[in-house]
C-alpha cells in the first residue's frame, strides 16, 4: 500500500497544526511558523474547496490512511446512524493501529501500524495483523508472550508515561494490557481538523 513519504516536519508546517502530536513539530512551528518554501512570499488565498481539501487532508495525514482507505471510512461513517462528522472522527479513534498509539505502547500511529502488522498485538486475545481493525466497547489488547516485544513496549510505555490516556480506555502498564470500556464520544476525541468541512469536502465529489 502507498504510504506518504515526504517528511513529517514539512507536512507540519505546510499545515500550521501539529497533526501528528509529538511535542518535537511544536518546537519546530515556534522556530520555523512559515510553511516551506519562500516564508515571505504571499500566500494566495485559499478558496473554500481549498480549505475543505486541506481539513481533510489533516485528517488523512494525522492518522497515516490513504487516500482510498480515507474515502472508505468516510463513507462507512456516512452510512452509520448520527452525525457524519461525529462517526468520521470515531471510527478513526477506534481503529486498533490509533488505540496502540493512545495507550502509549507506541511512539506514533506509524509505530503502532508496525507493531499491529508484525503481531505483535493481541486484540481479544487473538494475533491480528490488520491495523485499520475497528476495536468495540469490551475489547481487550494485550502484547504478545515475547521477552524482546514486551521489553520494547515496556520502554515506549514509560517514554510515553506523561501522554493522557483517552477516558474511553484503560490501561495496565503492569501487565501491558488495556481495554476499551465505552466507544469514544465526540467531546473526547481529540480533533486536529474541522470534521464539518471534510463532511463538505465529500458533499462535493
Amino acid at each position: 500500500m502507498a504510504r506518504n513519504t515526504k517528511a513529517k516536519g514539512k507536512i507540519v508546517r505546510r499545515f500550521g497544526v501539529n497533526i501528528y502530536g509529538n511535542q518535537k513539530y511544536d518546537r519546530l512551528l515556534r522556530r520555523k511558523p512559515a510553511p516551506p518554501g519562500e516564508p515571505k512570499k504571499k500566500r494566495v488565498r485559499q478558496t473554500e474547496y481549498g480549505r475543505q481539501l486541506n481539513e481533510k487532508q489533516k485528517l488523512k495525514f494525522a492518522y497515516g490512511l490513504s487516500e482510498k482507505q480515507f474515502s472508505n471510512l468516510f463513507y462507512r461513517a456516512k452510512g452509520m446512524r448520527g452525525v457524519t462528522g461525529d462517526n468520521m472522527l470515531q471510527l478513526l479513534e477506534r481503529r486498533l493501529d490509533n488505540v496502540v498509539y493512545r495507550i502509549g505502547m507506541a511512539s506514533s500511529r506509524a509505530q503502532a501500524r508496525q507493531l499491529v502488522s508484525h503481531g505483535h498485538i493481541l486484540h481479544n486475545g487473538r494475533k491480528v495483523t490488520i491495523p485499520s481493525a475497528i476495536v468495540r466497547a469490551g475489547d481487550t489488547l494485550a502484547v504478545r508472550e515475547r521477552k524482546a516485544t514486551r521489553d520494547l513496549v515496556r520502554r515506549l510505555m514509560a517514554d510515553n508515561s506523561s501522554r493522557p490516556v483517552p477516558p474511553w480506555l484503560s490501561v495496565s502498564r503492569d501487565d501491558l494490557t488495556a481495554s476499551v470500556t465505552v466507544l469514544p464520544s465526540r467531546d473526547v476525541i481529540p480533533s486536529v481538523a474541522d470534521d464539518q468541512l471534510v463532511v463538505e469536502f465529500y458533499a462535493k465529489l
